[in-house]
């Protein structure tokens, strides 16, 4: 039941990365761009975590995954902070 849950969370976070830039395509709004590297971050994020805990049980990857986390916020709040319209 885990892994169709990890698997879901991964879909969503991809379908979102891919609507957001699509939509930043359309609009050229740069928020929406920062938005959707976020996402895009969470889906590499959610991909690191069914690698971690489905693929590779054995192996912990959970600094890995927090880095990844991390690094996927990151333009998410330069976004927020530094954009002005």
């Amino acid at each position: 039941m885990a892994s169709l849950i990890y698997f879901l969370c991964a879909i969503t976070a991809l379908a979102c990365a891919v609507l957001v830039l699509r939509s930043y395509r359309n609009t050229r709004h740069r928020l929406l761009f920062w938005c959707g590297l976020c996402f895009a971050g969470m889906f590499a994020g959610n991909l690191l975590l069914i690698i971690d805990r489905i693929v590779m049980p054995d192996t912990d990857l959970s600094t890995v995954r927090l880095v990844v986390g991390l690094i996927a916020l990151l333009p998410l709040l330069y976004g927020l902070v530094w954009e002005d319209e």
